[in-house]
């Protein structure tokens, strides 16, 4: 616990340093279309010079970065859910699954978290996690391929990621990764169809207006627009570079906390359950030695998805193909899993025979 303690600590801290690193950047980039806004806020201002501008850097950074992690929470919670088609049920649906969760959620003394079932046939489950609770997802394949210890052991094995807190730390940390592998786009799921871009031409239109304020030439001559074309150009290709400067060690720290956070996980769920021999059963059915289990996945969108899956499948049944080969770098091999269980289990009979 405490290796996973600490990288997600470091993990933190360097998501911290790169969303300050990102909203500054985007401040930077942006200040020519902002600067009627910023010289309307310092003439308002009672004190002026620098004292202004630190005062206008502040009001822009701080509100921009609070916004900022809580947005790619609640996106990236969001869009993870639609991509695996997952939907939150009650106890009415899965009432038995409800009763397992519970039942577990009290002996960890963890609040019960949110429960959601994707429809696919592929056996797998995730937990996500927001500032307001945690979310414990599963697939109707593993429902109906797991059953009695070894479903338990699986979902004793998410709400240890829930009470670990390291699914909020890793749907945190998938955003920027997915973002600029294009996963992700935040503009086209949250404006769909031509609205999105009605309101990039609005947006293109008032930045051609506020060029004015750092474009020496006549408004509306071939000179300034060629002079805005070349400022937007290099605006967006340094901010494209500069999100992918700042994306890499992001990867790297989020491999790193995703093994860790898979080993303490399972030694927790054996440990809250009891039966290590359980989740090892549950990860031998439902890796299969590598013979069953999807070897590719096709859709690359389901690459952040993977990262937080108990297995590093994901949710695609579609089969392998040479083109997109699963990324599993970010998960210990199964083997590795089911040998520190055993040891686990050792220990715990250990334990009780000594007391």
């Amino acid at each position: 616990m405490r290796t996973l303690t600490r990288r997600m600590l470091w993990t933190l801290l360097l998501l911290l340093a790169v969303d300050i690193a990102v909203v500054a950047t985007a401040a930077v980039l942006l200040t020519p279309w902002l600067a009627p806004v910023r010289d309307a806020a310092a003439a308002a201002l009672p004190f002026g010079g620098a004292s202004a501008r630190i005062a206008w850097w502040v009001a822009v950074l701080v509100p921009a970065l609070v916004a900022f992690v809580w947005a790619q929470l609640r996106y990236t919670s969001a869009q993870t859910m639609a991509e695996v088609d997952a939907r939150i049920v009650g106890p009415d649906e899965y009432p038995a699954l409800h009763e397992r969760v519970q039942r577990l959620a009290q002996l960890a003394d963890l609040t019960p978290p949110r429960i959601a079932v994707a429809d696919a046939d592929v056996p797998n489950s995730f937990a996500i996690g927001t500032l307001g609770g945690a979310t414990v997802v599963v697939s109707e394949g593993l429902l109906s391929t797991l059953a009695g210890d070894e479903l338990d052991a699986v979902l004793a094995h998410e709400l240890m990621h829930v009470a670990n807190r390291d699914a909020t730390v890793m749907t945190l940390a998938s955003f920027l990764p997915s973002l600029t592998d294009g996963e992700y786009d935040p503009v086209a799921d949250l404006l769909p169809g031509g609205s999105r871009y009605a309101l990039g031409l609005v947006a293109l239109g008032l930045a051609y207006v506020f060029s004015t304020r750092v474009l020496d030439a006549p408004f509306g001559s071939l000179s300034f627009t060629l002079g805005f074309l070349f400022l937007f150009a290099v605006t967006v290709l340094f901010g494209g570079v500069a999100l992918g400067v700042f994306t890499a060690p992001v990867v790297v720290l989020g491999r790193s906390l995703s093994r860790a956070r898979e080993f303490a996980a399972d030694r927790s769920a054996a440990q809250l359950t009891g039966d290590p021999a359980a989740l090892v059963e549950a990860l031998e059915t439902l890796d299969g030695g590598g013979d069953d289990r999807p070897a590719a996945d096709k859709r690359s969108a389901y690459a952040g998805v993977r990262g937080l899956c108990f297995l590093p499948y994901g949710f695609d049944s579609d089969g392998p193909t040479d083109s997109s080969v699963i990324e599993t770098r970010s998960h210990p091999p199964t083997a590795e899993r089911i040998e520190r269980l055993q040891s686990v289990a050792r220990s715990l009979e250990q334990g009780q025979s000594e007391s």
